[in-house]
């Protein structure tokens, strides 16, 4: 659990500072979850540039609760959780400082935004709040206020939990709260968790991932894996000590980042990916009489491969289905034995009924057609879907028909500005994989709308 807050101050001398406004957001890494936002009489006056900067004035907080009127609030809306802030340095040293003139001895642990951007983002040209997330397209209003900067800041937070494909943050953070044993409420790890679609972590007491997956039901799947029987099972479920998450809202993305991430961390009870998930393809040739022709082939058989399969059987189930959706054969009596298609001379009656009535431009457009409808996109597109939260979307780029990365949005503009799109995406590499992924995902289910990148430079 974090509490992602935000003070402002009277400005003065070092540690003579006192709180005027603060907001505190508790998110438990998906949503917000409580909320304190209050002025506070500092019971000092407020430097000129600070009036100016922030708009609170003297009068504006003569009314306002002193901070011993606060206090309890503060430490129980941050009990148990991490504190966030952009520069938590400064916040957290405030907050004791204000904590300790009341004799009490204010401890949690903190993580910095600013630390974090500038190893999830190393290519931000700044990293003060307000420029971070402009360039990010992270929506901000009442700048300079605390519960403007506090939102933006759950904003950014949000962004850097789906950079961090290391999970270097909740490692950080598990290592700091185990010790040795963890809390009955931490081993009440199932019910903590949502039906929803996503990618989850089972950690060891250090906080390393030793098991991931995808699942379009979290809570369902951690459930079956810990009441699994098999040795291997049980070892899993005896050395998980914590299950993280991330909701992906699309099924695809989560299939992604399942890959991805299977590479980069290696989990002990994983299996290893794979080298090559295909090993059939669809090959396409042109006949003398200049139609084309589509097989079912080896990989090392096929020179023009146009679809990628995991055996012969998905392959010819998806060319069945293409050719009658797409009408490449009239007749389709025993078609789902055999090998081609009718444009292969699958029998002389079937043969003649396909395209001895049509030009072959006309033909082989219509297979063209039927190639590039469940096939992965050739050309620039961001593959839209649905996101974790209402509002949100999930936006896959392709370029060159091959995968760069995925990440979310809420606004048009951070789509059609190619600067703000870059920085909201989080790379993936383009393997063959990645992409073979994406055309399978493709031919069997839908996403929400395809989108020609013409965005501005």
């Amino acid at each position: 659990m974090y509490v992602i807050l935000d003070i402002e101050t009277t400005g003065g001398k070092f540690n003579e500072e006192g709180i005027t406004e603060i907001a505190i957001h508790k998110f438990d890494g998906h949503n917000v979850v409580d909320t304190f936002i209050s002025l506070v009489n500092p019971e000092k006056e407020i430097q000129p540039f600070v009036v100016n900067l922030t708009g609170i004035n003297n009068k504006m907080l003569r009314t306002a609760p002193k901070f011993h009127e606060v206090a309890k609030r503060i430490v129980e809306i941050s009990q148990d959780a991490v504190i966030v802030a952009h520069n938590a340095q400064f916040d957290y040293r405030i907050l004791r400082t204000e904590f300790r003139r009341l004799g009490y001895n204010y401890e949690r642990k903190t993580l910095c935004t600013v630390d974090l951007s500038k190893k999830l983002l190393p290519d931000a040209e700044s990293y003060s709040l307000g420029k971070l997330v402009r360039s990010l397209g992270i929506p901000v209003s009442d700048r300079h206020r605390a519960n403007g900067d506090a939102l933006a800041t759950v904003q950014l937070f949000k962004l850097l939990l789906a950079k961090d494909t290391e999970k270097t943050i909740i490692q950080e953070v598990i290592r700091k709260e185990a010790h040795g044993e963890l809390s009955e409420k931490q081993l009440d790890m199932v019910q903590s968790l949502p039906n929803e679609t996503g990618v989850f972590y089972m950690h060891n007491k250090d906080g390393d991932i030793i098991y991931l997956s995808k699942s379009t039901d979290i809570k369902k799947k951690v459930n079956q894996l810990f009441t699994k029987n098999g040795t291997r099972s049980r070892k899993l479920a005896k050395d998980t000590k914590k299950v993280s998450f991330e909701k992906t809202g699309s099924e695809l993305v989560a299939l992604l980042k399942e890959h991805q991430e299977l590479l980069k961390n290696k989990p002990k009870y994983n299996n290893v990916p794979r080298k090559r998930m295909f090993s059939h393809a669809l090959c396409k040739t042109k006949n003398e009489d200049g139609y084309y022709q589509l097989e079912v082939s080896n990989l090392s058989n096929c020179t023009d491969k146009v679809g990628l399969f995991n055996g012969a059987f998905s392959a010819k189930n998806h060319l069945f289905k293409i050719t009658k959706e797409f009408n490449l054969c009239d007749k389709l009596n025993g078609f789902s034995e055999a090998k081609t298609n009718c444009a292969k001379y699958m029998d002389e009656e079937c043969f003649g009924a396909c395209i001895q009535k049509e030009s072959p431009s006309t033909y082989n457009q219509r297979l063209e057609d039927g190639l590039k409808k469940y096939g992965i996109p050739s050309d620039d597109v961001i593959l839209v879907d649905k996101g974790r939260e209402v509002g949100e979307n999930s936006a896959i780029l392709i370029r060159n028909g091959s995968l760069v990365g995925t990440g979310y949005y809420n606004l048009n503009h951070q789509i059609n500005n190619i600067h703000i799109l870059e920085s909201i995406i989080t790379p993936m590499n383009g393997t063959a994989n990645a992409n073979f992924i994406i055309a399978s995902y493709l031919r069997k289910k839908r996403i929400l709308k395809t989108i020609p990148i013409t965005i501005k430079n």
